[in-house]
């Protein structure tokens, strides 16, 4: 029954979203991709041979991360309350989400631009926002409406804080002042000039009449009856435990721990590599968490000598913000447009090394992953120039060659003509290369344009080049320009290519639609086709069903746009993917490859 009951609970929440759209779901796909040593896996593989089959790749137990929620926006930070956890987007929006399931509760909407704050009050009952649009504002949680609106600032609101009685809320500003405001009046009774821009702004818990901030590099402290401020150290994020007693501070690639009272630093935890972004102590106490740049280090700190207990990764881009919502659970924010739910494992174990090697992976991250069905392979092409193919039908490594170049921009390989060929950009060239042989067949100069995406065409006749304003088609057997296309406006760097034999498509990340060209035959001018989806770009529709592949690859319903399939959070960041109708294959930058045989795919 313990077993039944946390795979149950695993299961769910990887792949909530998608059970909640359609409850077969959790039948037809949950659990046939459900890890192969789990309870629910082992008891139910009889009944998976009629849906879709692991070939190769799925983990064997469950990861660290419970769940991935999709912003439509980049967040910068979040805060907890109980079972409400608060999250700012650059729209100007603030999402509440549940902290347990990650769906959304409610959307709070009355900021004009991005919202770079966030804070509760000590009840709950109202929420504190500080935005680019100069003002801070205060929502009545259960309504979500907009209490007071307080403006004074000349430049945007950083940090905002609410003193531990709620009759006051303090603000930093990249106006270099500090506000304090009146809650009941609104009116602002004092203004503390400083010297750089102010952030990070919070009531000191044991002395309420205090102020903790960083400005200038500097963490100081404020005594508000006196307004004189003393200067702490250096460092440039601030984070208190729930009962006041300590608070930590990122400085460079350390945090130092100090004692509240005396400022006696107890303890100092190092990062690995990077510096320490952003941290916060778990509730009881017991374990503090530390952002740097992709990684999330836990440490235990309730000996006199801190360990790391575990590192989570699974962002693209720098985490914002981190927070518990549980001693057991922890919430993050990044860059890449995601909240992550992650699971702490509290039972007593051996501590890792405090300062960890990362991983080794299985091999190099993937660049590209191209399908070939009719051939029964899949090609895995490696940042290290390794190019490695696939059996379909066993999941087993047929055989793996070395390119002789290093560390490539782009990377794509195919099979033509029983001849492995792979094509490759680095050092402002294309070079097309019989990978079997290790041969440098052909260079083709490209010398001040710069690539943003790199694609070969189906039939492996060509290679799309994308650039900030057009697309070039190049023939792999000449190196002859054979097609461009031009558009309008530029293209920014998170945009990508997907091909079907010679049509290749475009989701500009500022556009609502799909861009789509046929190339056709060879030396043809291309054609622009008639697509409108808003969804990201896909290979083809196939079946009423098309690939998704960003953030989380999978199978999507053309026309109730429900996710049918949905790879799990758990597994490592998708580097590329293909689908053909039948075999989904996607690789990881882990280096590993996943294969998933769908023959059948309800929708």
């Amino acid at each position: 029954m313990c077993q039944w009951t946390t795979d149950s609970q695993r299961l769910i929440l990887e792949h909530f979203d998608a059970i909640c759209g359609s409850p077969p779901y959790i039948y037809n796909f949950a659990l046939p991709i459900s890890p192969s040593s789990s309870w629910l896996h082992q008891y139910y593989r009889r009944e998976f041979s009629q849906g879709i089959q692991v070939v190769k790749g799925i983990s064997a137990g469950w990861g660290a991360c419970l769940r991935t929620v999709t912003l439509n926006g980049h967040s910068g930070i979040l805060i907890c309350w109980k079972d409400a956890v608060a999250v700012a987007l650059d729209s100007g929006s603030i999402i509440i989400l549940n902290a347990i399931t990650g769906t959304q509760v409610a959307i709070l909407s009355g900021h004009t631009g991005s919202v770079f704050s966030l804070v509760f009050s000590p009840d709950g009952t109202s929420l504190v926002s500080g935005g680019s649009d100069k003002t801070i504002k205060l929502w009545d949680m259960k309504t979500g409406g907009v209490v007071k609106t307080f403006q004074g600032h000349t430049d945007s609101v950083y940090s905002v804080s609410i003193s531990p009685d709620c009759t006051t809320i303090a603000s930093g500003s990249c106006d270099d002042t500090i506000c304090l405001w009146d809650v009941q009046t609104g009116g602002c009774h004092h203004i503390i000039k400083q010297w750089d821009y102010v952030d990070n702004i919070c009531f000191f818990p044991l002395h309420p009449n205090h102020l903790i901030f960083q400005s200038g590099g500097q963490i100081r402290q404020l005594d508000i009856s006196s307004q004189q401020i003393a200067s702490i150290s250096d460092g440039k994020y601030i984070a208190f435990s729930l009962d006041g007693t300590q608070f930590a501070v990122c400085r460079g690639s350390t945090v130092e721990i100090q004692d509240s009272n005396s400022k006696r630093i107890v303890a100092k935890l190092h990062m690995a590599n990077r510096d320490a972004e952003c941290c916060c102590f778990s509730p009881d106490n017991r374990t503090i968490a530390v952002a740097s740049y992709l990684t999330i280090y836990i440490w235990d700190i309730t000996g006199s000598d801190p360990h790391l207990l575990e590192t989570f990764v699974g962002h693209t881009i720098s985490i914002d913000s981190l927070v518990f919502s549980s001693s057991s659970s922890l919430i993050s924010t990044s860059l890449d447009e995601s909240v992550r739910f992650w699971k702490i494992d509290t039972s007593p174990r051996d501590p890792v090394p405090a300062n960890p090697k990362p991983l080794p992976l299985t091999s190099a991250p993937i660049k590209s992953i191209t399908l070939q069905a009719k051939d029964g392979i899949t090609i895995s092409s490696h940042s290290d120039g390794m190019v490695k193919t696939w059996d379909l039908s066993t999941g087993l490594c047929k055989s793996s060659f070395q390119i002789l170049a290093k560390d490539p921009h782009w990377m794509d390989t195919c099979l033509i003509n029983d001849m492995l060929i792979s094509v490759l950009c680095t050092d402002e060239k294309i070079c097309i290369w019989d990978t079997e042989k290790g041969d440098l067949l052909r260079t083709v100069d490209i010398s001040g344009k710069e690539i943003m995406d790199f694609r070969m065409s189906g039939d492996g006749s060509k290679v799309f080049c994308l650039y900030d304003k057009s697309i070039e088609a190049w023939s792999i057997l000449t190196g002859e320009v054979v097609g461009k296309v031009e558009f309008h406006g530029s293209i920014y760097g998170d945009s990508f290519l997907a091909i079907d034999i010679t049509r290749v498509w475009i989701h500009p990340h500022h556009a609502k639609s799909i861009l789509g060209w046929d190339f056709g035959i060879l030396d043809s001018s291309p054609v622009e086709l008639s697509v409108t989806s808003r969804n990201g770009p896909h290979l083809d529709f196939i079946g009423g069903v098309r690939m998704l592949r960003s953030p989380l690859p999978g199978i999507e319903d053309t026309v109730t746009k429900n996710v049918v399939l949905q790879l799990p959070a758990r597994l490592a960041w998708c580097s590329d993917g293909q689908w053909d109708g039948q075999y989904l294959v996607v690789g990881y930058d882990s280096g590993e490859v996943l294969i998933l045989e769908c023959n059948h795919i309800p929708h």
